[in-house]
């Protein structure tokens, strides 16, 4: 088979799943007793159809909370995930619950507000293709029914289109997805509903109010009557025999299920509502002297979107349609023309920048005689913020540069770490022809989206001690780590509501990067392409010195946001001599095993006990092993903090409340089970977990004597500090994913700022 007949196949596979052959009326009864939620309707299968995607679990603003999968896109592998806003989402959920239940807000057209680039438009986008894959699936399946009223006498035909019906085998289905259900008089299906939802577990009851949509209403009132004239006996079960009516599945889409209502779109009210005649079939399906509803278009947006969804896209621009609007909800009615009406069943949704908060809100001084009242009464906001998590907004920036769509779900955020600070090279096109491959040095996206943050988050809230990067990171994180503490976020009280309501949004940063990506840089070194690299101090500046030539800011927020770099250019600098050390140190890294054999003979010298040498023999515990390591692996004391091997006050003190206290929590921990020093996870003490991950500029001296910071740029040969500088690139690139060049820019640059003070 080749490769093209492959796909074919692998498309026919595709549609072949998605596909039922259609059934009569009885046997989709009997059919959604095995299955009911195929009956739901529609803010009950739009929960559901985000239920089923399972939740995980999240940190956002540093608190822990469950986020439906179901918006991180994942039919479509998070494509349009929406990032952030879990808690906005969540609100939104818990609406519709509540809609569908039937216990309030039936009235009410959800609302989703927030200015630009804040994921409102993902968020239509996740859920057409999560509503339309949910279709797919045996629980998820949609249906409506399809009419033919050829087999009857005089048969006129049926119509929503240019051309009549003319063949029995052709068959027309319900313009507007109308449920299957309706087909029954009311009294019968409230029995039906009654005992199907009787014989479900589940909380939310089924409800299916609608009656026919006219154009099914035609038919089927057409075939009653052609059979009463003919003295049919079963009447209903004529009319619905399967020669006439038939329940097929659809696939939900737009157009189908989903009615989208774009900003572009135009025409009167009722057009864009619900559709327009078609004066051409007007006369031609003409019925006892009223218009026939077989000659409507049904391509409004409500009627797209009946059984499921309608989204008005960019609602400021249609702010004369949200007046029409204010009954369909609470009535679930809207009308084609005079006498004729059409039962909705769709959940309403709306999208808007802030200019529509304005509208609304433009008459507010009156109070009583707003003459917008009503339509605010019924809408029923969520607004989208900017994001204000680091690790967010950093995927966020990564999507808009490189087009992935893989959803970070770190197992911890050591790991969320390694993707916020990695590397991204991309190749362009530079002013030459040439593609070039350039790349945003690790930390470089990390800066940019640290930077965005910082300007989205309040200070009027900051406690002593505290400033914006730290805001952003206990948002993130949830937690602060100063040296041997952790500060939790439950500690600090973050009481202003601002966050996220302004700030720099990332299509700036987006442009800003690319922008840079096609610059090159006066740069230059002997054998690395150093001027194709953007550091993350690149980045910083020219974010910074842009603002004043983007008309998106206000002057007040320039000056406020080019305050706020030096902070995250510090944090970010903090982040490369970070790396730079441990590069330079990892040959010098204490074995886990030294650290162990200490931790064992502080435990016994705290406890009196005695330990186990390699011979199995028990033995006091060694206080010159203790000193030793103290004093060499550690650099914390030196000889006149011994009176001998025996530890002084200071040190005796350290022993005690560092290590011994994370012991005993640990023993304490453990206290219905056997405790072991070896059980100890030794990461879990932060002395010790300092200590196998960091090193300071004074164990660089200690170590390395003879290194000098001020020849790094182009050391002597066959000098320490030439060794030492080859072994930090290679351990840059092996531990980091640097490339030569950034590991030479960024050395150099950590090195130069730490070379003056070195004496």
């Amino acid at each position: 088979m080749s490769r093209g007949d492959e796909y074919v196949s692998a498309a026919d596979r595709a549609l072949e799943g998605a596909y039922e052959e259609p059934m009569s009326l009885g046997e989709y009864v009997d059919q959604i007793f095995e299955n009911p939620k195929i009956a739901s309707h529609a803010s009950k299968y739009l929960l559901e159809a985000i239920e089923a995607a399972g939740t995980r679990t999240v940190v956002e603003e540093g608190e822990e909370t469950e986020r439906y999968r179901f918006f991180d896109d994942p039919h479509n592998d998070g494509e349009h995930a929406i990032l952030g806003n879990t808690e906005v989402l969540n609100a939104f959920v818990d609406d519709l619950r509540t809609i569908a239940a039937e216990r309030g807000k039936n009235e009410k057209i959800i609302w989703f507000d927030g200015p630009t680039a804040t994921g409102k438009s993902e968020l239509k986008r996740c859920l057409i293709n999560g509503l339309r894959e949910y279709s797919k699936t045996p629980e998820g399946r949609r249906y409506t029914v399809e009419w033919n009223v050829e087999g009857a006498v005089e048969s006129r035909g049926l119509s929503y289109g240019d051309q009549a019906v003319e063949d029995e085998d052709d068959w027309y289905e319900s313009p507007v997805q109308v449920h299957p259900l309706s087909v029954f008089p009311d009294d019968v299906r409230e029995e039906l509903l009654a005992e199907l939802n009787e014989t479900t577990e589940d909380h939310i009851d089924l409800h299916v109010d609608q009656r026919l949509d006219p154009f099914s209403r035609e038919a089927y009132e057409y075939l009653e009557e052609q059979y009463r004239r003919n003295g049919a006996e079963e009447l209903f079960a004529t009319i619905t025999d399967p020669q006439h009516l038939r329940v097929k599945n659809y696939v939900v889409g737009v157009g189908q299920g989903i009615g989208v209502l774009h900003s572009e779109d135009e025409g009167h009210p009722k057009q864009r509502l619900v559709g327009s005649w078609m004066q051409g079939m007007l006369q031609e399906l003409d019925s006892r002297g009223r218009k026939n509803p077989q000659a409507f278009s049904y391509d409004g947006v409500l009627s797209q979107g009946n059984g499921l969804l309608t989204i008005v896209e960019d609602a400021a621009q249609h702010a004369d349609l949200l007046q029409k609007l204010l009954n369909v909800p609470d009535e679930g009615t809207v009308k084609l023309d005079k006498g004729i009406g059409m039962d909705i069943d769709t959940q309403m949704l709306i999208i808007s920048n802030p200019d529509l908060d304005a509208q609304l809100n433009q008459h507010a001084d009156r109070n009583g005689t707003d003459p917008l009242k009503a339509l605010k009464r019924r809408l029923d906001k969520h607004e989208f913020t900017y994001l204000t998590n680091h690790s967010l907004e950093a995927e966020l920036i990564r999507r808009e540069l490189t087009g992935e769509t893989e959803v970070w779900e770190a197992r911890g955020y050591e790991e969320l770490e390694e993707k916020i600070r990695e590397s991204i090279s991309l190749r362009v096109r530079d002013a030459d022809g040439e593609i070039t491959e350039r790349e945003l040095a690790p930390h470089a996206v990390e800066a940019a989206a640290m930077y965005a943050v910082v300007t989205r988050l309040d200070d009027g809230d900051l406690p002593a001690g505290v400033d914006l990067v730290d805001k952003a990171i206990l948002f993130d994180r949830g937690y602060l780590q100063d040296g041997d503490e952790r500060v939790d976020k439950d500690e600090f009280e973050f009481e202003d509501a601002t966050n996220g309501e302004h700030g720099i949004p990332v299509t700036y940063t987006r442009d800003e990067l690319a922008s840079l990506l096609q610059t090159e840089r006066d740069r230059h070194h002997a054998e690395l392409p150093v001027e194709d690299v953007v550091m993350p101090r690149d980045v910083l500046n020219a974010m910074a010195e842009d603002l004043d030539d983007a008309p998106v800011f206000s002057a007040g927020e320039r000056t406020e946001f080019e305050n706020r770099v030096v902070p995250v250019k510090n944090y970010v600098f903090q982040q490369q001599e970070d790396d730079v050390l441990e590069a330079m140190m990892r040959d010098k890294r204490v074995e886990e095993s030294t650290v162990e054999e200490y931790i064992q003979h502080v435990y016994a010298w705290a406890t009196d006990e005695r330990i186990t040498n390699d011979r199995g023999e028990r033995v006091d515990p060694d206080p010159l092993k203790m000193k030793v390591f103290e004093i060499e692996h550690m650099g914390r004391f030196d000889e006149d903090s011994y009176d001998g091997d025996e530890p002084g006050p200071a040190v005796r003190e350290f022993r005690t409340e560092k290590i011994i206290t994370a012991l005993n929590r640990h023993a304490w921990e453990r206290r219905n089970e056997d405790f072991s020093v070896s059980d100890v996870d030794l990461t879990d003490i932060p002395i010790i977990r300092s200590l196998l991950e960091s090193y300071d500029w004074d164990d660089v001296a200690r170590i390395h004597e003879d290194f000098d910071p001020r020849q790094w740029d182009d050391p002597p040969a066959d000098t320490e500090t030439a060794t030492v500088k080859e072994r930090t690139i290679e351990n840059m690139t092996d531990l980091f994913d640097y490339s030569e060049a950034s590991a030479e820019l960024t050395s150099r640059h950590v090195v130069g700022q730490i070379a003056y003070k070195w004496d």
